[in-house]
């Protein structure tokens, strides 16, 4: 009695029903069916990608091009065109200028310093001069779970496609180039092409997933899936698999935790997307303590072993 008390002050009843609300839950499902196969479709593409995304080290990459979808779908909505067309533009810019000048870590990571203020500014500005809707300010950021009519779930449809299979073609070489960029150069792989190829495929990936999740909370879409996925499996193609389950469970579950709330989408899939990569992290420390436990005598003779064996040469 106490603890409900206690929670029931901490958390007041309209709170809770504002943030899980599931009264006339079935009417409202049926009207959100686009935004499912949405889910599905980003999920898929954006699993499959984050593997690789954390392979190649580019998180902050993934931030850099948000900012630029942004602004191309904020600009978008100013001039009352397309807003996917919009935000898929902003996105190939920003993967093409970072694919093309960002070769190595070191300039990657200023040239997106500097795209990611610029991105957001302009995205601002053009929603400055937006006299529409609030909404659809908000949900740029923040994803709306309703946004998605059916030409927007065409675009995402065949966008979905492109990258799945860009992906299935280039995905022995990207692989070798993601694991060890030096020695798939010297054995003739085009790295530098391979990296320009993958930047524009995610940028697809990151212009769909705005249209679900919003500009700012991208990540919990293209780069955390991966992170758990590589956390309980040391194989690319299994961790790709887990990736994909993980983006996919995120984002529908988020949308059908989400339906009838008056809360934006983005913190049901974050959270989800969040509460799998601390299961996976657990697992997989579990795994890596059970696998030391096994491997630590071995470990332990061989120092001392080595040690004798040098002063015997001596």
């Amino acid at each position: 009695m106490i603890g409900t008390a206690m929670l029931s002050i901490a958390f007041p009843q309209d709170v809770w029903h504002r943030i899980f609300n599931f009264t006339d839950y079935g009417e409202l499902l049926a009207l959100v069916h686009n935004s499912i196969l949405a889910g599905l479709v980003i999920g898929i593409a954006g699993g499959l990608i984050s593997t690789f995304v954390m392979m190649r080290d580019l998180p902050f990459a993934v931030h850099g091009i948000s900012e630029l979808s942004f602004a191309g779908a904020s600009g978008a909505l100013l001039l009352g065109l397309n807003v996917v067309a919009g935000s898929l533009a902003g996105s190939i810019l920003a993967a093409a200028l970072i694919g093309a000048l960002g070769v190595r870590a070191r300039d990657r990571n200023s040239i997106i310093g500097v795209i990611m203020p610029f991105g957001l500014g302009l995205g601002v500005l053009f929603l400055a001069l937006y006299k529409g809707r609030s909404a659809n300010k908000f949900g740029l950021l923040t994803g709306q779970i309703v946004a998605i009519d059916t030409p927007q779930l065409s675009w995402l449809l065949i966008t979905g496609a492109i990258v799945v299979f860009g992906l299935a073609l280039i995905w022995r070489p990207l692989t070798f180039a993601s694991i060890d960029p030096e020695v798939a150069a010297a054995r003739g792989i085009p790295v530098a092409g391979l990296s320009l190829v993958f930047m524009l495929l995610l940028s697809l990936v990151v212009a769909a997933s705005i249209q679900v999740v919003g500009a700012l909370l991208v990540l919990s879409v293209v780069c955390t899936p991966g992170a758990a996925a590589m956390r309980i499996t040391r194989s690319p193609m299994v961790a790709a698999l887990f990736s994909m389950l993980f983006a996919t469970t995120s984002i529908v579950g988020g949308i059908l935790l989400s339906l009838g709330s008056s809360i934006p989408i983005s913190p049901y899939v974050t959270t989800i997307s969040f509460t799998i990569y601390l299961l996976c992290r657990v697992f997989g420390a579990s795994i890596t303590r059970r696998a030391g436990r096994s491997a630590s005598e071995p470990d332990k003779v061989r120092p001392e072993a080595e040690h004798l064996r040098s002063h015997e040469h001596a």
